[in-house]
């Protein structure tokens, strides 16, 4: 595999193992206040930038779209920070049975849809 794609220098495989949303923004939190504590940071400073930069990885764009398996309509804990402008595409195979096909379709279907990140007009 790595031979195989060793010219995708611009993708990236993420496995988010015994990872949760949650836990990951309670420990940007931590971080930020260790460095206000430290003096090293003072609240006013404190902007969307400076959690995102206390993140796990903060180098990682955010997904532009979330593909949801097994006809679930909830996020379970998932990027809760980085999915805020993420298109969501819900399909009802589960994960198993997710195959290129379905991928295609829902790849089409982000296609169709235009991005205002939260733009109303």
């Amino acid at each position: 595999v790595m031979e195989a794609t060793k010219e995708y220098d611009d993708r990236h495989l993420i496995l988010a193992l015994s990872y949760g949303g949650r836990s990951e923004l309670a420990d940007a939190c931590r971080k930020v206040a260790e460095e206000v504590a430290a003096g090293t940071l003072s609240p006013e400073a404190i902007d969307e930038d400076t959690v995102a930069e206390h993140l796990y990885l903060p180098d990682v764009p955010d997904p532009e779209v979330m593909i949801r398996t097994s006809g679930e309509q909830r996020i379970s804990n998932f990027l809760l920070w980085q999915l805020s402008y993420a298109e969501f595409i819900f399909v009802p195979e589960a994960w198993p049975e997710f195959r290129e096909e379905n991928f295609a379709r829902a790849l089409e279907e982000f296609a169709r849809r235009n991005r205002r990140f939260g733009d109303v007009g």
